[in-house]
């Protein structure tokens, strides 16, 4: 391999992207081959865990023949090649038959998160065309008629996760379809084709549809492999819930694609739960939000002895100092920051892998994976920016054979802001800056930097000095507008149980700011609340703090 590489003047790690595309960019490409049935029969897939801490492995064997049962469902109720599936269940051994029975039938899979309010879903179906929904029997009342959900709807629900006597029940269509069934026999929708529709977490406007195709698992699968390095020996847990993209493609869809063990908690997040997991299951590679990471760090539950991870990464939000230095002492692994969108998968990450591995500068969420190609754009122009000058973030389409996203679906105004006029870059609309060597620092959403008296100020740079007070779980800041400077700084922060809010408290964290970022950067006012407002991918909605 070394030398071929050295004969091709190509890198070890661009002739694995070119593996992988030749694996997964094939005209034939079919996704219950690449997922599940080109792996041995016996193999682990995913182990299902119960609040409990009792567990289920599910082999590909199992998961084929399953499978199979559903896709020849889907085929009797109607659902062709190119159709939509919605799904609405949490982490179960019924959600991955379920997937891999849509993607079986050559259909694509709508992913609805379980936290979601009717008018989320409904808007999510009808938006998508959805055929069929399944979902689990706690979360079908959602789909009732009412406000938000019409009465003659297009698509058929089918219940799972409980013994029901609706006819469209999940374990009575399993049962009522032979293994070997050949409706239900793998269809090849080439690399194209659709695999999933997801839609963006919305955090301004309407939610717009994505569509990711199956050549999208080679940009999966590097990830997999480049950024999380994850091993065959490894304990894999990736703690995002799959109703959203970091949880779908790299929880789901990246380790069925390489053929590793992935764990699923079929159960409701809690720090003392996931130390359990950690603990009895022996995790050694584990990605999550920063959100589960400040709740562990906050938590009262004495850790585990034996919790010792390998490898930690994060991602949705950028990681505040205070994680990183806690990571290392309580968890064994000092966890990365990595970062990418639901238009993308990941591509600017700290790499954990060999080779890629280095040193973090504090505050950088990393540097383009192999596959890609990335650059700060200057504001005012589509000229790349040089180090220190804040700019846009933006994706080379030039050079990143690892891109899939071509644009949002019925949504050619949309699509048309994302790229430059000459097609040349892909603007993903958040802010940043690159240094000499080529790290990238996140800033803020395009929407979220906040100007001040001619001074343009990242709200990630102050939160991250804020929640460095002993007393502050979580902070957001946004900008207000001022007569005299145009916008000021406020901060709505939330304390640790038991401290109270007081004026004292306001003054020390805005002295905080001054001494530990910049003077004439600290928040004017500080709101403390019980809560932040997210999505629920976990990123905070600073646009509704701005409205408060």
């Amino acid at each position: 391999m070394e030398a071929e590489t050295a004969i091709r003047g190509r890198t070890a790690e661009d002739v694995r992207v070119q593996e992988l595309l030749d694996r997964y960019d094939t005209p034939d490409a079919c996704a219950a081959q690449l997922l599940c049935d080109g792996h041995p029969a016996d193999a682990v897939a995913f182990t299902v865990i119960e609040a409990d801490l009792s567990s289920t492995d599910l082999t590909f064997g199992y998961l084929r023949e399953q499978s199979t049962r559903f896709a020849a469902a889907l085929a009797e109720l109607g659902v062709e090649p190119g159709d939509h599936v919605a799904t609405l269940m949490g982490k179960s051994a019924d959600l991955v038959v379920a997937l891999l029975g849509i993607w079986r039938r050559g259909a694509v899979h709508v992913p609805l998160f379980t936290a979601f309010a009717p008018p989320a879903i409904g808007f999510r179906l009808q938006a998508s065309g959805a055929k069929v929904v399944v979902a689990d029997a706690d979360q079908v009342a959602k789909l009732a008629p009412g406000e938000d959900i019409p009465a003659d709807v297009p698509w058929q629900v089918v219940v799972a996760g409980a013994d029901t006597s609706t006819e469209l029940s999940f374990s009575k269509l399993l049962a009522s379809h032979d293994a070997d069934n050949p409706r239900g026999a793998p269809v090849a929708v080439g690399a194209d084709g659709g695999l999933v529709q997801l839609f963006t977490s919305g955090t301004t406007g309407t939610p717009k549809g994505v569509p990711v195709p199956v050549r999208a698992l080679a940009s999966f699968h590097a990830y997999l492999e480049f950024g999380l390095d994850v091993r065959d020996d490894d304990v894999f847990w990736n703690a995002a819930d799959p109703g959203w993209a970091y949880g779908l493609y790299y929880a789901l869809l990246a380790p069925m694609a390489a053929g590793v063990r992935s764990l699923l908690l079929h159960a409701g997040f809690s720090a003392p739960l996931t130390w359990q997991v950690m603990e009895k299951f022996g995790v050694t590679n584990f990605a999550a939000a920063p959100t589960v990471y400040r709740s562990l760090r906050a938590d009262t539950t004495p850790v585990p002895e034996s919790v010792s991870l390998r490898r930690a990464s994060s991602a949705g939000e950028p990681l505040t100092p205070d994680v990183i230095a806690w990571s290392e002492q309580t968890l064994g692994a000092v966890v990365r920051d990595q970062y990418g969108q639901t238009e993308h998968g990941m591509f600017i990450v700290n790499a954990w892998a060999d080779g890629l591995r280095e040193d973090v500068p504090a505050g950088s969420m990393g540097k383009p994976l192999p596959g890609w190609s990335c650059a700060v754009l200057e504001d005012a122009s589509d000229q790349v920016a040089g180090p220190g000058v804040p700019g846009r973030v933006a994706i080379d389409t030039h050079h990143s054979p690892l891109l899939w996203f071509s644009g949002y679906v019925d949504a050619p105004e949309k699509t048309a802001q994302r790229f430059t006029s000459d097609g040349r870059w892909y603007v993903t609309g958040d802010a940043g800056q690159t240094d000499e060597n080529g790290f990238f620092f996140f800033s803020a959403r395009d929407d979220d930097v906040i100007i001040m008296a001619g001074y343009r100020i990242g709200p990630f740079d102050v939160e991250s000095v804020l929640v460095m007070h002993d007393d502050v779980v979580e902070a957001a800041v946004v900008g207000m507008p001022d007569e005299l400077r145009g916008e000021v700084l406020e901060a709505f922060v939330v304390l640790r149980d038991g401290t109270e809010a007081t004026a004292e408290l306001e003054k020390e964290l805005q002295q905080l700011v001054k001494r530990k970022f910049a003077a004439h950067a600290y928040p004017r006012t500080v709101h403390f609340v019980p809560n932040l407002p997210k999505t629920p991918s976990g990123k905070v909605q600073r646009f509704i703090l701005r409205q408060r």
